[in-house]
């Protein structure tokens, strides 16, 4: 009887007992501990002693990085030649330099469709919240600003600006994919005047949603919301710069959902400062969790700390999906999942 492969987890994985008890019936599972650095798992994945050098396939956590670092070309070129598939827990997969796999042979896997509920849930919270300026009054109310010494209000609404109504309101979309269309599907009710869009290329018909395709620049001028929701890469990152914001409408609300670094945050702090963005509502920073206290405390950003997926239902999904990837590709030879730079590829 052959040896069962050995499956690597990185990370916490929460809910999905059933499903790791399965595949710890198939495969042997091991772990790191939370102590471990880059240093001493690069050492690992290279000392025959080591199980970590006869590993088959690694499971990954985004919060995982803390032990291992980037899945850049330096790890890629320590992985034993067992090793041929990794598959991570997130739609986003900005910490694995897929290229450098690609060429190694090994399959890449990501979790792409659990997330878009959830996050287009957070989104659209972010996005009203900003048109609103809850944020604002929020803050006013928990420094009491509501009354005065006597009891008696202040100011309607403790003094927060008057904020806006999503009618007649064109809100551009950067990045219609799966969870894009699941926020325009989310604000369609709200009676937003038209939705925009713009992607690397013109989506078919039936992907479309209801949407315009509209240029990078056409996008930014046109929108009174911009709903920012694409994949950071290094085609992406500070896609939304300072010349960006300067063919911006002026009073222009962004919300991201997506990876921080897809915008640069110093002009995004100074367009704010300017009132070039009105309002912002933010579940991801550039740095994080290191954010600029500068940004934080700004009154009219809407912020959260990256609570896009932060649900019961949805980590349980995502943790079920990354466990059948993997007994998909002991069976098959291939992950279904598989992020689109591989797509075709094996």
């Amino acid at each position: 009887m052959s040896p069962k492969p050995i499956v690597l987890r990185l990370g916490k994985f929460l809910f999905a007992k059933e499903a790791w008890e399965r595949l710890g019936s198939k495969a042997e599972i091991i772990t790191v501990p939370d102590s471990t650095t880059r240093e001493t798992f690069l050492a690992g994945l290279k000392d025959p002693n080591s199980p970590l050098s006869k590993v088959q396939f690694i499971t990954r956590t985004f919060a995982s990085v803390k032990q291992t670092g980037r899945f850049d070309k330096e790890l890629c070129e320590a992985l034993p030649s067992t090793c041929k598939g990794i598959q991570h827990m997130g739609a986003g997969y900005d910490q694995i330099d897929v290229k450098w796999f690609l060429e190694r042979g090994i399959q890449v896997g990501h979790v792409p469709h659990a997330v878009n509920e959830a996050t287009a849930d957070d989104h659209v919270f972010l996005l009203l919240g900003a048109l609103r300026n809850f944020s604002i009054g929020n803050r006013l109310l928990l420094e009491g600003k509501w009354a005065d010494a006597k009891g008696n209000a202040t100011a309607p609404a403790a003094g927060t600006p008057i904020g806006h109504d999503p009618q007649g309101k064109i809100v551009g979309v950067l990045g219609l994919g799966g969870i894009g269309r699941t926020i325009v599907d989310r604000l369609k009710p709200f009676g937003f005047a038209k939705f925009i869009y713009h992607n690397r290329h013109k989506l078919s018909s039936d992907l479309e949603n209801g949407c315009e395709y509209v240029t990078f620049d056409e996008l930014l001028a046109q929108s009174d919301v911009i709903s920012v929701n694409i994949p950071l890469n290094a085609g992406t990152r500070h896609i939304l710069n300072k010349e960006a914001f300067g063919k911006m409408k002026d009073g222009v609300v962004i919300v991201n959902t997506a990876r921080g670094a897809v915008i640069d945050e110093a002009a995004l702090i100074d367009a704010l400062k300017s009132g070039k963005v009105r309002s912002a509502g933010l579940d991801v920073f550039e740095h994080e969790p290191t954010v600029p206290k500068e940004l934080l405390e700004m009154p009219q950003v809407l912020g959260l700390p990256h609570m896009g997926t932060h649900t019961v239902e949805t980590i349980l999904r995502m943790e079920n999906i990354v466990v059948e990837n993997v007994e998909n590709y002991f069976e098959t030879g291939k992950i279904k999942n598989i992020v689109p730079e591989m797509q075709g590829k094996f």
